[in-house]
């Protein structure tokens, strides 16, 4: 339960915070208040909460200012963004600085509230801690399904493809990242009546880059739910679970447990890849895309395997070798979309 939890409320409407402070309070919680980001600040170097609550649309300091310097400072305060605004590219921002669920106002049953704090306590004090929003929708170790509080976001999405397509776009990383003396770029060209193709990347500690790519079109009604579920996944597994050893194999495994039991998953084509810069080497795993790596030294092709959702643990990754300035990775076969990552040594 909620009992002698501490809740920070910043909220620059008085009438709709003292609401949520007092049914907060009726649920046992300690609870202390802020009219902006400023102040949300100071009372954060006051002491840390076990969850905090925050609107977007606030003067002084923006909600999303505020949520982002948060997520830079505090970045263990878990956060619920509670926002007039259901604009997808606010809530892809705010997925981006690692906020665990996001609630249109009005809320219409205040108990969807509670039910979303509840949840995300529990995933902060679970194995696979720290989960954003979508990652909440399964719980692999208890074979849960969907949380009631998030079958808006999933309604909403399936409802509204445009949405669903601001969304994916909003969280598509920078198209320009580097570690040491290697570079990542990547080009996309794509039609705008379509769902996007998806990529998320990571460089890893020690020096590899972790990447994926789906192509949500391919998942059906079901696209914008299966990809952000893959996302969630993604960034748990590099988190917590990933070793040296079996590391796509392993991540894809995971992913299709949680599709199995999200009741809200299709199969999806996707591939997945771990570029090691100490050796320029490729590891990658087709599940459902094809893709060609282009170099100085020719062409490799990487043929479509099972699609993500259809066994794909069980399909074979294949090693690449990258010249020494760096190669193209493109896919093929995406209909009216085209994609390539570019991995470029500096000079």
């Amino acid at each position: 339960m909620l009992e002698d939890k501490d809740v920070l409320i910043v909220e620059d409407d008085p009438v709709f915070r003292t609401m949520l402070a007092g049914f907060l309070t009726s649920q046992g919680c300690r609870v202390r208040e802020a009219e902006n980001g400023l102040e949300g600040l100071k009372a954060l170097r006051e002491g840390m909460p076990d969850i905090l609550l925050c609107d977007l649309a606030m003067p002084v300091l923006t909600g999303m200012e505020f949520v982002e310097e948060v997520s830079l400072q505090y970045p263990m305060v878990p956060i619920i963004v509670i926002s007039g605004t259901g604009n997808m590219s606010d809530v892809a921002a705010a997925l981006r600085h690692g906020v665990k669920d996001f609630l249109i106002k009005p809320l219409d049953n205040i108990m969807v509230l509670k039910s979303a704090i509840m949840s995300v306590l529990k995933s902060e004090d679970s194995v696979t801690e720290n989960h954003g929003f979508s990652s909440q929708w399964v719980n692999i170790d208890e074979e849960t399904v969907v949380d009631e509080e998030l079958e808006w976001h999933i309604e909403e999405l399936k409802a509204n493809p445009r949405a669903a397509r601001e969304l994916l776009l909003g969280l598509m990383p920078e198209t320009q990242s580097s570690l040491g003396d290697w570079q990542l770029n990547y080009c996309v060209l794509q039609a705008t009546d379509v769902q996007p193709v998806l990529l998320d990347y990571t460089w890893l500690i020690d020096g590899r880059l972790a990447f994926y790519l789906v192509d949500s079109a391919t998942g059906g009604d079901n696209g914008t739910a299966t990809t952000l579920l893959i996302r969630a996944f993604f960034n748990d597994y590099l988190r917590t679970r990933m070793g040296d050893q079996n590391t796509i194999s392993g991540l894809i495994k995971l992913i299709e447990k949680g599709m199995r039991h999200s009741g809200y998953a299709s199969p999806i084509k996707a591939i997945f890849g771990i570029f090691d810069v100490t050796d320029r080497t490729l590891n990658i795993a087709s599940a459902g895309l094809s893709a060609r790596l282009q170099t100085s030294d020719g062409e490799q092709v990487v043929n479509a395997q099972p699609w993500l959702g259809n066994q794909a643990s069980n399909n074979e990754s294949v090693s690449l070798k990258f010249a020494e300035s760096g190669g193209r990775l493109s896919l093929s076969e995406m209909g009216s979309a085209s994609f390539s990552l570019t991995f470029k040594r500096n000079s």
